[in-house]
């Protein structure tokens, strides 16, 4: 997880996790059927998980830091299954999923080809009809002090529907709010392979 110290402490702060729980959650979650077999990928330090599992019966996190996702087992084991992986390249069967998620977590990941790469993972391990959704932060003066150190590679929100659309999503849709943005989309129904 490439992030410096001030921002590994505000990701891991209670403060954070009450804005993730209160507010952030719920704005990218609105009208989102998550189903009953939920993936998230890149939990960091599980804010965004702590109010998942209460969201869908069975939640699976994938954490490309070794040591996050080992503090993540010890804190959700009965609750949730955590893998220690690369969401670019997971080892999870095709078709398996009935939502996956990833919420400000786009920006860490290092390059292009690699968010192309997440996004082409979460559409496979996707069942048909299920949805990929999340949220991200978009580039602000502020946005780019607190990434100082930090790898920082913003998705830009206007292309992001063209993005998903190449990894085979349908129905996509990107909303912007203040310095954040959300998507949803959705695998085809006739995606059964």
């Amino acid at each position: 997880m490439p992030m410096n110290r001030v921002h590994r402490r505000i990701c891991s702060s209670e403060d954070w996790a009450r804005q993730v729980r209160e507010q952030k959650l719920p704005w990218s979650l609105r009208d989102v059927d998550l189903g009953a077999k939920l993936l998230e990928i890149g939990p960091g330090y599980g804010a965004t998980t702590r109010v998942l599992v209460d969201m869908a019966p069975d939640v699976t996190a994938v954490e490309v830091d070794e040591h996050s996702a080992l503090d993540l087992q010890r804190e959700f084991a009965g609750k949730a299954t955590v893998l220690h992986g690369d969401g670019s390249r997971m080892s999870l069967p095709d078709n398996d999923f009935s939502s996956v998620v990833c919420f400000t977590m786009l920006h860490h990941v290092p390059t292009r080809a690699m968010q192309d790469g997440i996004f082409a993972e979460a559409f496979r391990v996707l069942e048909p009809g299920g949805v990929f959704a999340g949220s991200d932060s978009r580039l602000s003066f502020r946005f780019r002090l607190l990434h100082i150190g930090d790898t920082m590679n913003v998705v830009d929100p206007e292309e992001l529907p063209e993005r998903l659309r190449r990894a085979g999503f349908s129905d996509v849709e990107v909303t912007l709010r203040d310095g954040a943005f959300k998507f949803r989309a959705a695998k085809p129904v006739a995606s059964a392979g």
